[in-house]
């Protein structure tokens, strides 16, 4: 299963050794108490952790003091992947073919694109199709999409 990147330590924040952490997700369970993440540095167990305005502030296990929370200034931070029935991950996108509901093939997809109408698959062609237009998927293998006749001509 893969690693993929899900925050970064900002800076230490007071005494005890709580650090703030830039998540990249919305899946604020990353952060949760017992779970571990890869980094640099090694695996880091989640102590404790709590929102703080727009970020988290988290303690690591054996991280107890400033200076020790200092070390790890700038560390990105890894978890597994989850498995979410029904959501599509970047991961699985990129370098997946992409078909259309009639059998079309149209190119692989390079990137996603944030969009605030539709998130949109960037093909290897620069093509771009919005991701409401996908009906079916196979991680990294296939997307299948119901697009209008012209979009990607």
């Amino acid at each position: 299963m893969p690693f993929l990147s899900v925050g970064r330590v900002l800076r230490p924040h007071g005494l005890a050794g709580d650090v703030v952490v830039d998540l990249w997700t919305d899946r604020t369970e990353r952060v949760g108490v017992g779970v571990i993440l890869s980094s640099d540095a090694g695996e880091l167990r989640v102590e404790a952790s709590r929102a703080h305005q727009d970020r988290f502030l988290v303690r690591f296990e054996g991280v107890g003091d400033r200076s020790r929370a200092e070390t790890l200034r700038g560390l990105e931070l890894r978890a597994a992947a989850l498995h979410v029935d029904g959501a599509l991950w970047t991961h699985e996108l990129v370098g997946a073919r992409v078909l259309t509901v009639t059998g079309r093939d149209i190119g692989t997809v390079a990137a996603l694109e944030p969009n605030p109408a539709s998130d949109l698959l960037v093909l290897e062609s620069g093509a771009l199709v919005p991701l409401r237009f996908v009906t079916a998927f196979e991680p990294k293998v296939q997307v299948t999409v119901d697009i209008p006749e012209g979009l990607v001509d």
